[in-house]
């Protein structure tokens, strides 16, 4: 792996790092990723959702945002979602596991998982759920991290090109 590191993004440079985000969400809706987005994906979009859901929760410490960083340009990143109800403290949610197209094949996604999971233990979570587009290759990277299926639901979320609905793989992982 060519010089590839990650690190949490702090919240005072949540404005500098949104519009390499936001390409980055961008780019990877355009590439066919099943992250809750359609095509076409705005760059206005993109940074709406950095700004409005995303930015927010970090300021408010219930989320630590990751990224992954090449040849020193941001690569992708990932979200812990931690804060959560009274009976279920003791687990946390991935989100929106991202690579931009140009570096993928490098590993960095197993790289922002290994961080991700090393933040939650760090937290005393002890389990860690996600969901995952059925057959996609974002099932595959997390069944390879040795996360394990729950169960799918059809017909979850529209597909990245908005002509059909795909079912949806819930996954968890006991750390």
């Amino acid at each position: 792996m060519n010089n590839i590191s990650v690190t949490r993004v702090q919240p005072e440079t949540l404005d500098a790092n949104e519009d390499t985000l936001a390409l980055i969400l961008q780019a990877s809706v355009e590439a066919g990723a099943s992250i809750g987005f359609v095509q076409p994906c705005s760059l206005d979009e993109s940074r709406a959702f950095w700004r409005e859901r995303v930015f927010p929760s970090v300021m408010d410490g219930g989320r630590i945002l990751l990224v992954a960083a090449a040849d020193d340009k941001i690569a992708g990143t990932v979200q812990l979602v931690f804060d959560m109800l009274p009976s279920q403290t003791h687990r946390c949610e991935v989100s929106k596991l991202l690579v931009h197209p140009d570096f993928r094949k490098r590993g960095i996604a197993k790289m922002l998982m290994a961080e991700l999971e090393q933040r939650a233990a760090s937290l005393g979570k002890r389990l860690i759920t996600l969901d995952t587009k059925t057959g996609d290759t974002a099932e595959q990277i997390y069944t390879d991290l040795g996360y394990q299926t729950a169960g799918s639901i059809p017909g979850y979320c529209r597909s990245p090109e908005g002509d059909c609905d795909d079912a949806t793989t819930y996954m968890y992982k006991a750390i």
